[in-house]
């Protein structure tokens, strides 16, 4: 398995890669090909693609910070791409679903639904067009409120990067703050031997010169004491 500090990078990048190939044959393909619910079911599928792509995206924001800093700004440039490559297909996917209900709501407003002599016509088209348009603002409010959460989830994932990685240089500054203790701790060390070591040294000249004080005491006491024949 490939350790390296790039390997989740890429893997994550190519996953993504592959979510998009589907989103993009869908938008041009199914998305416009097809009618009616199968039009609709493609487009719900897009949807999900593109919620696992954000989320891809979100885990290579995260791998990029454990990338060394001589390669970093090669991948940040393809990080960018992808970002690109997300917001052009989530436009696409927001302009084909306005698509799909403009042409939903012609097609219910259309002059075959009702009698060209219905007298009450006219009032009924309008009756409907409020409705529709009634539709749309719901449907523009849903996406709104898409993107907020959108936008909101993004702006948490940011504020938790930032706090990881005020964490991180934490780290470090305790690592760097243990590496100094345990420097200034090995040469306190040294010279509490040193000072152990001179105390021995001391210790044993005090040892010998009291000991030879001793021996000039009892030699003077024997000449002063022991009387000369």
């Amino acid at each position: 398995m490939d350790s390296s500090p790039t390997s989740l990078f890429d893997s994550y990048e190519q996953d993504f890669k592959h979510i998009i190939q589907g989103i993009r044959e869908k938008l041009e393909g199914g998305a416009k090909s097809n009618k009616g619910e199968q039009r609709k079911a493609a487009l719900r599928r897009v949807e999900i693609e593109l919620d696992e792509a954000d989320d891809i995206v979100s885990q290579l924001e995260v791998e990029i910070q454990g990338i060394p800093k001589s390669i970093r700004p090669q991948y940040a440039t393809r990080l960018k791409q992808v970002k690109a490559d997300l917001t052009k297909y989530k436009k696409m996917s927001k302009d084909t679903h306005a698509q799909l209900a403009r042409s939903d709501l012609l097609s219910s407003f259309s002059p075959r639904s009702y009698p060209s002599d219905d007298p009450y016509g006219e009032r009924n088209e309008r009756t409907r067009l409020l409705v529709g348009t009634d539709i749309l603002n719901d449907g523009s409010r849903r996406l709104v409120d898409s993107t907020r959460v959108a936008l909101e989830a993004e702006e948490q994932g940011a504020d938790i990067l930032r706090s990881l990685r005020v964490q991180r240089e934490q780290i470090e500054n305790v690592r760097d703050t243990l590496r100094t203790s345990d420097t200034h701790i090995d040469r306190a060390s040294g010279t509490i031997k040193g000072m152990v070591r001179q105390m021995y040294k001391q210790r044993f000249i005090l040892s010998g010169i009291f000991a030879f004080l001793v021996f000039l005491i009892v030699l003077i006491l024997y000449i002063k004491l022991v009387p000369r024949r």
